[in-house]
């Protein structure tokens, strides 16, 4: 795992822990500061769901499970993870706290080959971070960083973001730099409901910075603390009242269906049905392509939305397949898509797919950056609908493709339409205009697709070849190096240079 550096945040933290314990705590301790500088904690719990969309790929393309144990709990509907009975302490001296916690959580999925357990949870405000212990593959590896925390006052709903380490962990690359889930580390009160917000709320008791000496490790709890704070937001997590939203539809909970809206990009379109490629585009497992070489409809939407959060994750079915430079029976193009994924919090987000090319597969690879024209998620009639959302290629999306399109080209917008109960009714049907694009003189045969990753493939025509991926448009197409037919093709306005794999040497 990569080696970790200490964060610039660590002083931020202390101040913002010692703010959280108070003054008013550490006096009850009973003791002289000079001999009190370690404050044992008890009966604490961390709430922290990783990431949304991590979960959503786990229970639903993976078909895996969570399972929590040994004390810890996760929140319905696929929500975070709770871990319990933290211990630990609170330095008086160096303003910082750290707790360790009881409960473990196994992630695994059969479908996709991956089992881990995470356990021995730790929250640690002068490091500003999220450690646990992580099992795969039999081996145990101990005190991994999973994410970086920003430590507030309350300890309620603080940002985290996801480590390099959580990246190898969780398996994509994607998630290293990523923001997590919010964090919450609150004590647990006798008959008080796990959830993060009733802790939090409940610790607002005036009186409790009065307890007797022999409840010390109670009262120098950063939740009590908030007494002192001159703002009521320890209680803020306890959120808006079920009608937040009006009667127009649920606030938040289960994508029930969806469509998904997108075209890929309308210059590699025509460039494979119509251009040097003289190929064709398949699409199956309910996805289907409008008439005269059109967008793709993807189906069966699934997953989650909170319209007081703007957040929402949905996942769709169908397989969109391009092949192309067909020659002695292989093709140099074949380039599958599916399992595409959207995800969007506040307005910004992503759209990662299960991406294949030649034989080889790159899943969850995180294409297009995503930007609505509006944040507002509010739903009519149990329809929550989006439009011209904006699709900027990323780097690895970039690098999913060969390189041959750089980071920031443009893509073909998408549109969404998600039903958000069983009983209401998507408008219209998409764009069903067809099983398929039509093929030129290489577009007929082969199958749908193989599996594999996106990084194979040379780009070439029937007088060069050069190594590459799969396609570029516009200025930076390299013309000289892509042979006479690939840049003719470029020349009449395709606008797009597709890689072609190199040609068998004849025995």
């Amino acid at each position: 795992m990569p080696t970790r550096r200490r964060r610039t945040t660590t002083l931020a933290a202390a101040v913002a822990t010692a703010a959280a314990l108070g003054a008013t705590a550490i006096a009850t301790v009973g003791a002289p500061a000079a001999s009190a500088a370690e404050v044992p904690l008890t009966g604490y719990e961390l709430t922290w769901g990783i990431k949304q969309s991590y979960r959503t790929y786990v229970t639903g393309f993976a078909a895996g499970s969570f399972t929590p144990a040994d004390g810890a709990s996760q929140a319905e509907d696929n929500g975070a993870f709770t871990f319990v009975e933290g211990t630990g302490g609170y330095d008086s001296t160096a303003h910082t706290l750290a707790l360790g916690f009881k409960g473990a959580l196994r992630i695994e999925s059969e479908a996709h080959g991956f089992a881990l357990e995470l356990s021995d949870v730790r929250f640690d405000s002068a490091e500003a971070e999220i450690t646990a212990d992580v099992t795969k593959d039999g081996t145990t590896t101990q005190d991994v960083p999973l994410a970086d925390v920003t430590v507030t006052r309350a300890m309620t709903d603080m940002e985290t973001t996801l480590t390099e380490e959580a990246a190898d962990v969780f398996g994509s690359k994607s998630y290293a730099g990523a923001a997590g889930d919010p964090l919450t580390v609150a004590e647990k009160k006798a008959g008080e409901s796990p959830s993060p917000a009733a802790s939090a709320s409940a610790t607002a008791s005036p009186t409790q910075s009065a307890a007797p000496a022999a409840s010390a490790s109670a009262s120098a709890s950063p939740s009590q603390s908030a007494t002192g704070s001159p703002s009521p937001t320890a209680t803020a997590p306890t959120g808006p009242a079920p009608s937040a939203a009006g009667t127009e539809a649920p606030v938040d909970g289960e994508i029930a269906d969806g469509r998904l809206t997108w075209g890929v990009k309308k210059s590699f379109r025509t460039y494979v049905v119509d251009g040097a490629a003289e190929g064709r585009i398949k699409v199956s497992r309910g996805a289907s392509q409008a008439a005269g070489n059109g967008v793709f409809t993807f189906v069966d939407g699934k997953g989650v939305h909170d319209a007081d959060a703007g957040t929402l994750s949905a996942a769709f079915e169908g397989v969109v397949n391009f092949k192309g430079h067909r020659e002695g029976g292989e093709y140099g193009l074949d380039l599958t898509l599916t399992d595409l994924t959207v995800v969007l919090d506040g307005g910004t987000g992503e759209l990662t797919a299960d991406v294949t090319s030649l034989g080889e597969t790159t899943q969850d690879a995180v294409l297009a950056d995503l930007k609505a024209d509006s944040a507002d998620l509010t739903a009519k009639n149990d329809i929550l609908t989006l439009d011209d959302v904006t699709a900027e290629l990323t780097e690895q999306g970039a690098e999913a493709f060969g390189g041959f399109y750089t980071a920031g080209t443009d893509l073909d917008p998408l549109d969404l339409s998600l039903a958000l109960t069983e009983d209401a009714d998507l408008p219209g049907g998409g764009t069903t205009g067809g099983s398929g694009g039509t093929g030129g003189s290489g577009g007929t045969g082969g199958t749908s697709g193989t599996t594999g990753s996106t990084t194979g493939g040379v780009s070439g025509s029937t007088t060069g070849v050069v190594t590459g991926g799969l396609a570029a448009t516009g200025s930076n197409v390299p013309v000289a190096a892509l042979g006479t037919a690939a840049a003719l093709a470029v020349a009449a306005g395709a606008g797009v240079v597709l890689a072609v794999r190199r040609r068998r040497t004849e025995a």
